[in-house]
């Protein structure tokens, strides 16, 4: 693995070609950005990332994956595939969830990842770039129920780096996990706007 940018494990869905990752990796570097850590080989998982506080934190992740080559599975409301914004839900990897049903968006994405030989679902803990007064718990309960573990990765706008901060597999004790998740994170990174960081960062920054 390169010292600022990893190879993508075998195990890792994928996506993408050779030409399109390498010019997506050369571009995520010529923008002063690197990559640290060891990037995990698991065929299924939900992967986090924080701290979200602003747009820019999507176009960093999303030349970052596609440097990689990684194919993230990202969950939106089925409506919105009633929209011209359709095709390019479809090329991002949007898959569409109905929160009218029954059964509610949880399971329907647990039935969706048991139903895959290969799947890591991607999703932002604070569902929102502006100031979150807790983690939401959507990313938890769907580790829990699909029983796959979660990675966590975390944005450092200080050092211009994206952090791969490693694999926690969750034991069903949400207070008591999330707690552990965001101890791997002191240390670890710095948003992009400080004043819409979310609560639970802020405090581990008091407390580092």
């Amino acid at each position: 693995m390169s010292a600022h940018f990893p190879t993508l494990p075998d195990q890792v869905p994928a996506r993408g070609s050779s030409l399109s990752r390498t010019m997506f990796k050369k571009l995520f570097l010529a923008q002063g950005w690197r990559f640290e850590g060891e990037f995990p080989n698991l065929s299924k998982a939900v992967a986090i990332i924080s701290p979200h506080t602003s747009n820019l934190d999507a176009w960093h992740g999303f030349t970052a994956l596609l440097g990689l080559g990684i194919k993230i599975t990202i969950f939106g409301k089925h409506t919105l595939f009633n929209t011209p914004l359709k095709p390019l839900l479809q090329w991002i990897g949007v898959i569409p969830v109905n929160r009218s049903i029954q059964q509610g968006i949880t399971q329907q994405i647990i039935d969706f990842i048991d139903a895959q030989d290969r799947i890591w679902v991607g999703m932002a803990p604070e569902g929102t770039r502006k100031q979150a007064e807790s983690f939401r718990s959507g990313f938890y309960r769907i580790a829990v129920g699909a029983h796959i573990p979660i990675v966590m990765f975390s944005f450092d706008y200080q050092h211009k780096t994206l952090h791969c901060l490693g694999v926690f597999h969750p034991t069903g004790n949400y207070q008591q996990d999330v707690e552990q998740i965001l101890d791997h994170y002191v240390g670890k990174f710095s948003p992009k706007n400080p004043k819409w960081l979310a609560r639970p960062l802020q405090n581990r920054i008091k407390n580092s």
